[in-house]
């Protein structure tokens, strides 16, 4: 097989990427304390999450036909990689018909901190309420490099990556092959991952295709969103 040849480039999201007051551009998205720092910023008005890209609302048509085969005395478990305060997770686990059982990861402490807060009530706020009761919901601290101490391999049907490949690969090649290696890893016998991207399909497309070797790797064009149109690369497991 001919040696991967794929260039490092600047994901069009990460260079529109803006916090208040500096730019995420210009550092490294694979450093920690960056995003502590970010995740601990002020969030504008009573917002409680923050979402790269898009929120749930506009992929639970893609999201929920995945889900509604899983009996109800086993619900599907779910992983979402670098959940950082995204709603992808409570949308999930607030508005799903059918019962999940979701964990969000993260390897900012800040960023679990404040999702076990939002779900658990604090400060006067409501406690989360699941739109299905069998549904269970929990966030861990863990890095998306090594998903061992919470993710056995095999564990998950469906393994979320909204923007979290993009932020590890700015800190080089080999930190998002393992990371792309632990979510396969972890992948169930048939189960699904899901990158969510606005990077071309010309660049992500090849990458994925050798990484995943014996694996079924498509993509579906979602949006425009805000004139933005965005890509989610589907790999479903054979092992």
């Amino acid at each position: 097989m001919a040696a991967l040849r794929w260039t490092l480039r600047v994901s069009p999201m990460l260079a529109r990427a803006r916090t208040s007051p500096g730019s995420l551009a210009t550092t490294c998205l694979a450093d920690r304390y960056l995003w502590d720092r970010f995740h601990a910023q002020p969030r504008p008005g009573s917002v409680p999450t923050f979402d790269w890209f898009f929120g749930y609302e506009e992929v639970q048509g893609l999201l929920l036909p995945l889900l509604k085969e899983g009996p109800v005395s086993c619900p599907p478990r779910v992983l979402d990689v670098g959940c950082g305060t995204s709603g992808l997770c409570t949308s999930l686990y607030t508005q799903s018909p059918y019962p999940v059982d979701v964990l969000g990861v993260d390897f900012s402490p800040v960023a679990v901190a404040h999702m076990n807060r939002l779900l658990e009530g604090s400060q006067g706020q409501i406690p989360l309420s699941p739109g299905h009761p069998a549904s269970h919901l929990c966030f861990r601290q863990a890095d998306a490099q090594n998903l061992g101490p919470v993710a056995p391999s095999g564990s998950f049907q469906l393994l979320l990556d909204k923007g979290t490949w993009d932020a590890v690969a700015r800190g080089g090649l080999p930190g998002a092959r393992r990371m792309l290696s632990e979510c396969l890893r972890v992948l169930s016998k048939q189960g699904t991952l899901i990158q969510f991207s606005d990077e071309d399909p010309d660049v992500r497309l090849p990458f994925l295709e050798q990484m995943c070797c014996g694996q079924t790797v498509t993509m579906q064009e979602l949006g425009p969103f805000g004139g933005i149109t965005y890509f989610a690369y589907l790999v479903k497991c054979a092992h």
